[in-house]
């Protein structure tokens, strides 16, 4: 029987229906940088970097886009104007590296060591820095540490989220969304006390700012976990389950949601 192979792949030649084949790994600029440390401008996306030996590495200018650099040793790397778009560096070390003018958006640094880097100008746009130490005092300010944690909220991290916000509030006592932010957070975490507790000093610090939004929202959710723990005590008290309580319960998972998204409107 004949083939119509030909004619189809024609067609889809035409049309633009013919899939690219992905780009591999460059292992020439992989094996350089690994026998040499030398390999500006290289082309090493995608690279399979793990645990990799790379103290003073000169990599100015290449492009390590989805790169896998988990643990590797980076320490006093030239890495300017490097492009590390959805890099992973989970775990490395980047102590004193130059990473001025890198773009690192997406990027994963979780518990990457970040002793004296340089990371001027960098791009940091969805990076993860849950974890990391010694991130400079440049990037350390509350509106990060706040953005950060929002972040990881939408990860359903709860926890490292708050780990941010904490970190916010401690910079800036009357910051009202990261107070806010952590009160959803709690809340999801599992802490009521903590968020109605939360809820409550964003309704204070909200009125103080004439932040009619942010009052009626902080409002609406310290009322909805305040009466989600009175029906929990009710049903205590008369011995019941299920119930009224956890129709509550849905709904506050329900207007927290709302009250995330509301956040990001007003914090961005």
């Amino acid at each position: 029987m004949r083939s119509h192979l030909p004619g189809v792949a024609l067609i889809l030649l035409l049309t633009g229906g013919i899939m690219p084949i992905a780009k591999a790994e460059n292992l020439e600029h992989t094996q350089q940088l690994l026998t040499t440390h030398e390999c500006p401008r290289c082309d090493l996306n995608k690279a399979g970097l793990v645990y990799a030996e790379l103290t003073g590495s000169n990599l100015s200018g290449s492009s390590l886009v989805q790169a896998n650099l988990s643990h590797a040793d980076l320490s006093g790397a030239d890495l300017s104007q490097v492009n590390l778009t959805g890099a992973v560096l989970f775990g490395a070390d980047l102590s004193g590296a130059n990473l001025s003018g890198a773009n690192l958006q997406g990027a994963d640094l979780r518990s990457a060591i970040l002793t004296n880097a340089n990371l001027t100008d960098a791009r940091i746009d969805g990076v993860n820095f849950l974890g990391a130490i010694d991130i400079p005092a440049l990037l350390a300010t509350a509106d990060n540490y706040y953005r950060w944690g929002m972040a990881e909220a939408q990860r359903g991290n709860f926890r490292g989220a708050i780990d941010n916000y904490n970190q916010a509030i401690e910079q800036d006592a009357d910051f009202a969304h990261a107070y806010m932010a952590r009160s959803i957070a709690r809340f999801r975490a599992g802490d009521q006390a903590g968020a109605l507790a939360d809820a409550q000093l964003a309704e204070q610090l909200y009125t103080r700012q004439n932040n009619e939004r942010g009052i009626q929202v902080a409002s609406q959710f310290a009322l909805g976990i305040q009466a989600a723990q009175e029906a929990y005590e009710s049903r205590q008290r008369v011995g019941s389950g299920g119930g009224a309580g956890g129709n509550i319960m849905n709904v506050l998972g329900g207007l927290a949601g709302i009250a995330l998204q509301v956040l990001q409107y007003m914090s961005f």
